[in-house]
């Protein structure tokens, strides 16, 4: 299938090439960045991640974007939903150079928009550890509100949940 281009006021959300390694694995090798995320990867790993971004708009007809800012690619924003998942999610992962500038909110905004408009969904999740608050700082501010505790495979995490607008209330 091919992955549609999303574009902000200062971001580009477009499909994953091969390419995207090297840009993407220096991310997901920065521990930091991977705190939340399992920890860091080797470039293998990320190799073999980013062919299951792309292996899910082929199988769900949704997924993982690239995240570019002046043509740079600085991180992922999409819409998941791994066999298992509790729902349809909405992540974020930017690398530590695009932390504290708006940039996860503004992608993962696009993305939600993506998820009214496109896929139709009735409600939109994030799965997000108890200790990460800038990301929950990111659910807030898409309309997200923390729920029910939920161990996604056997790491703790806090399910935040958004009804499409018009929608009953999330759970």
């Amino acid at each position: 299938m091919e992955v549609p281009t999303l574009t902000t006021e200062r971001l580009t959300l477009r499909g994953w090439r091969e390419d995207d390694l090297d840009a993407y694995a220096a991310i997901a090798a920065d521990s930091e960045v991977m705190r939340f995320m399992g920890g860091p990867l080797d470039r293998a790993d990320t190799w073999r991640q980013m062919a299951v971004f792309v292996g899910h708009w082929e199988l769900r007809g949704h997924g993982l974007w690239v995240v570019e800012r002046d043509g740079e690619l600085i991180g992922r924003v999409g819409l998941i939903r791994p066999e298992g998942w509790p729902g349809l999610e909405v992540g974020w992962l930017l690398g530590r150079e695009a932390w504290g500038q708006g940039y996860a909110t503004e992608a993962a905004r696009a993305a939600v928009d993506y998820a009214w408009r496109e896929l139709g969904a009735d409600e939109l999740i994030s799965l997000i550890a108890p200790e990460n608050l800038p990301s929950q700082r990111v659910a807030e501010r898409l309309g997200m509100r923390p729920g029910e505790d939920y161990d996604l495979r056997g790491t703790p995490v806090i399910i935040h949940r958004r009804a499409r607008p018009g929608a009953a209330a999330p759970r």
